[in-house]
């Protein structure tokens, strides 16, 4: 018998639903001058609100690899580099922050997502 080779035939279909699950939280302040040293605003947590108006104790944080901050004073969106969220949000530390005018606002914007996945796959030999 020659010798001959043997080839699988398969055909397989995988079909995969992704849901990103959203999670939006905004947090509002107005500034306070005494809150600014050396052009480095340093916002403690709870001088934050949040959407119902009512104050916080924290700070929303991001989730490691599935989310994301935005920063806004007076409306404006702030480049990433210029603004940190402390680890256990505890306080928001804005950076060449000298010409913040006083009570303009500043809104920062928690987004996290939890994606859940589920696929299946169908064999034919």
């Amino acid at each position: 018998m020659a010798v001959e080779l043997f080839k699988l035939k398969v055909i397989a279909e995988t079909t995969t639903d992704t849901v990103t699950n959203p999670e939006v939280e905004k947090f509002f302040y107005k500034f306070d001058p005494a809150h600014r040293v050396d052009g480095t605003i340093t916002i403690p947590a709870n001088a934050f609100t949040d959407d119902a108006g009512d104050a916080v104790t924290a700070v929303a944080t991001t989730v490691t690899d599935n989310g994301y901050y935005l920063l806004f004073i007076n409306g404006v969106l702030q480049q990433s580099n210029l603004f940190t969220v402390s680890a256990n949000g505890s306080q928001v530390v804005i950076s060449q922050a000298s010409t913040v005018i006083a009570s303009s606002p500043i809104t920062l914007v928690v987004n996290n997502f939890a994606p859940t996945s589920s696929s299946t796959t169908t064999v034919e030999t």
